[in-house]
């Protein structure tokens, strides 16, 4: 298909609108990446079928990002256009929209409505992220002041997708919505590679990829280093220059983090193959990404104790209490004995293809249909 506006729908297919918006426009985020990884692989899913999929676009310049499709451009959902977007989607001729966030403008729409939960990290680490507008920060602390607006939010819809079953547990914990919960799985953009024939357990060298929010506790993992001699931390995120002189202040004596202020999907994956192990010290996620990706490449993971990396990892992950920082090097210090890291390595290759793209967009599919099969 050629990338071009919608055209007029048949009657007898089922008119799905994939809102698109939370797109980069330069490199994925999370989200982002969610967004345009579970779109390709449902536009696939769907060929030959009775589904035909628009996606929703605020900024041309989020098409290098996507897959080839047909797509509309709409407001920004930051925009004030974002309280009348129904209306247009009405016109368009909408059957089911899927949003693969919760935020999405919905007053009087004639549709059935698919909003997506990632995860409820900042209710308990309520700071927003530093490149959203004033005004939207301000609203973002708001927001989490208490459960009542997620519950309202998720209740305009018809039903919610939580990208993992620890973030559908905790959607039950909160009693946030009576309407069905569906995983609609995150995964790793990459399947497995072949078989590692080359152990790294000797390479003392950590791989970091992610964000630097309180919750991240890159903090920890940086002072780990004092128990860790003759390691290298290798931080391999783009990061802001305040931030960074942040972290180097807490560089021990005679350890060595190299700052990589972002790097290409090549240079990552080179970091990877050359790592003793991926590390994270997060103290909660909705998914973790980098977690799958490095497993998928015989990488081993050393983890946070925590109930989402259970989830993902299994018995493949190395596992460490986030606050002592003699926990994570224990746990990396496991790693460097050659049997120990190639039992991990395997066993990661094998997890990692448990969450996989085809797998989320049949379930998407399955939500789709039985959202339109009980729309008035």
């Amino acid at each position: 298909m050629s990338k071009s506006s919608p055209n007029t729908q048949m009657n007898s297919s089922i008119s799905v609108f994939f809102d698109a918006r939370f797109t980069r426009t330069t490199h994925h985020d999370g989200i982002s990446r969610y967004g345009s990884c579970l779109l390709a692989a449902l536009l696939e899913a769907v060929r030959g079928t009775d589904i035909e999929v628009t996606a929703i676009i605020s900024d041309e310049a989020q098409l290098a990002l996507l897959p080839e499709c047909r797509w509309v451009r709409l407001n920004s959902p930051t925009s004030p256009q974002e309280l009348v977007i129904a209306s247009k989607l009405n016109a368009l001729g909408a059957d089911v929209v899927f949003s693969t966030m919760q935020v999405m403008g919905s007053a009087g729409r004639k549709y059935g409505l698919i909003l997506t939960v990632h995860d409820l990290i900042y209710y308990s680490h309520p700071l927003p992220p530093g490149d959203l507008p004033a005004a939207v920060r301000l609203l973002w602390r708001a927001y989490h002041l208490s459960f009542a607006p997620q519950r309202l939010l998720l209740g305009r819809a018809d039903a919610i997708a939580a990208v993992s079953e620890t973030t559908k547990d905790l959607i039950a914990k909160h009693h946030l919505t009576t309407h069905p919960v569906s995983v609609v799985s995150n995964a790793a953009e990459v399947t497995a590679s072949s078989v590692r024939d080359m152990s790294r357990h000797d390479a003392k060298t950590i791989v970091y990829m992610g964000s630097f929010m309180p919750y991240k506790n890159v903090e920890t993992l940086i002072r780990s280093l004092e128990h860790l001699p003759g390691w290298t931390l290798h931080i391999a995120s783009r990061i802001e220059g305040r931030r960074e002189a942040e972290l180097r202040a807490l560089i021990p004596d005679r350890a060595r983090v190299v700052f990589h202020r972002g790097v290409s999907e090549d240079e990552y994956a080179q970091l990877l193959d050359e790592a003793t192990a991926l590390v994270t010290a997060s103290r909660e996620e909705g998914f973790g990404l980098p977690v799958i990706e490095a497993m998928a490449q015989g990488v081993p993971v050393a983890i946070s104790d925590i109930p989402i990396f259970h989830e993902i990892a299994a018995e493949a992950g190395v596992y460490f209490n986030a606050d002592d920082p003699e926990s994570i090097a224990r746990a990396l210090t496991r790693l460097s004995d050659e049997s120990v890291w190639r039992q991990h390595s395997r066993a990661g290759q094998d997890q990692s293809q448990l969450f996989n793209w085809d797998a989320s967009a049949a379930a998407l599919i399955d939500l789709i249909r039985d959202v339109h099969a009980h729309r008035p």
